[in-house]
């Protein structure tokens, strides 16, 4: 049986990124990873502007208090400056506009007192040069590695992307993740239920974690426990998905059939068990570049595995730089003692007071209790055997 970081030692092993390609950029690939380096085609900013709604002045003019100059232009953003500012001249200037040549600072207009006959005067009794203005190129030189690859698209990549005149960028794609929940006693959640029957719970649960996760995701819904339907739908998927989560039969009883099936289709089985809880039984295995995890059937169980396992592995293949889960240390919002036999993932929730954030235990009944799990953005890692935190304690916490 191995443990937590031997398992996930193993699984990030076999992960390969997938192979880029050429996307349009928009909304709908925020989430995604740049393959390759998007390079400045422009200094950015192109020319010196002003950060502020004022005067563009020379500083040295404005070194005696009270300065009075005269303004012999007025510049808007957009427009391009045709006079050089002179001593004892200043052009009236809006935020994002052009500096004029000649001028080397902005006075903002709250320091400044209109006068008749086109002047001003300045009461900032302390202008410095470059004040409220954005040199040319500060942001970036043309040529310079804008965004590096490995570079995760949210909202402000897409706006730097369009600030170098990209359209499309080299990306590594979404992960094709196939999902199967296994039993007889499974009927779907429209269905009503006879003696002896659950609905499937696994199914929509990892459906929403894969996309949540960023991958691309088909629900196959529920595979008898027989053979011949088992060996069928896994047989139809293992060549096609990126990673196969099957739900449900990887145990040891009679009927848990996905192990031996697996083995059948040429699967190499890496692991069967993790020490955890919840979540024990838990296989992995590999076929060329698609990875299978024979997830427990126990619904938290499930869902601990895949963010442990499956997410990271997820993460990895689709191009992203970290490692494993995303953990912290956090003070505990409340004492807890408990006693476990296995390294423990409990369900907690974040709490953001004046010091910052703690964590709080959630009420749980184990692997069977998806409700109580619902409210977790967070999971408590305990050790086996006694454990006694008293409150505001450090615990390290999988961040979800």
């Amino acid at each position: 049986m191995l443990e937590v970081a031997e398992a996930l030692a193993e699984v990030l092993a076999r992960v390969r990124p997938l192979e880029p390609g050429t996307e349009t950029l928009s909304p709908a690939v925020l989430g995604r990873v740049l393959a390759a380096d998007a390079l400045a085609d422009a200094d950015s900013p192109p020319f010196a502007k002003s950060l502020r709604d004022g005067y563009a002045v020379r500083a040295a003019d404005c070194a005696t208090p009270n300065a009075e100059l005269k303004v012999v232009a007025e510049i808007a953003a957009g427009v391009v400056p045709t006079k050089p500012i002179q001593p004892g001249e200043c052009a009236r200037i809006f935020t994002g506009a052009p500096m004029p040549d000649g001028a080397d600072a902005v006075v903002m207009q709250e320091d400044t007192q209109p006068l008749d006959g086109d002047r001003v005067r300045i009461t900032d009794a302390n202008v410095k040069p470059a004040q409220w203005v954005f040199a040319r190129g500060t942001e970036m030189r043309a040529g310079e590695v804008a965004l590096p690859a490995g570079t995760v698209i949210n909202p402000a990549a897409l706006g730097v992307l369009a600030s170098l005149g990209m359209v499309q960028a080299s990306l590594f794609d979404e992960p094709r993740v196939s999902v199967v929940a296994t039993g007889n006693e499974l009927v779907e959640a429209g269905q009503r239920l006879q003696p002896g029957q659950i609905r499937n719970t696994n199914g929509p649960m990892l459906a929403a974690q894969v996309a949540r996760a960023g991958g691309r995701v088909e629900n196959l819904g529920i595979a008898p426990d027989t053979p011949d339907d088992l060996r069928s739908l896994i047989e139809d998927e293992i060549d096609f998905a990126d990673v196969l989560l099957l739900a449900g039969g990887v145990s040891v009883g009679k009927f848990d059939l996905v192990p031996a099936i697996l083995e059948e289709l040429g699967v190499t089985i890496h692991f069967r068990q993790v020490r955890m809880k919840p979540g024990k039984p838990l296989l992995f295995g590999t076929k060329g570049r698609t990875l299978v995890f024979g997830l427990p059937g126990n619904p938290v169980s499930a869902f601990v595995c895949f963010e442990l396992f499956a997410r990271p592995a997820l993460a990895a293949i689709a191009g992203h730089a970290g490692r494993g889960p995303r953990t912290t240390l956090l003070p505990i919002a409340e004492a807890l003692a408990v006693t476990n036999d296995r390294p423990t993932y409990h369900p907690a929730k974040l709490e953001l007071g004046e010091s910052g954030y703690a964590v709080r235990p959630l009420p749980w009944m184990g692997a069977p209790d998806l409700r109580g799990l619902q409210p977790a953005d967070a999971l408590l890692v305990l050790p086996p055997g006694e454990t006694r935190l008293d409150r505001g304690q450090s615990v390290r916490v999988v961040m979800l």
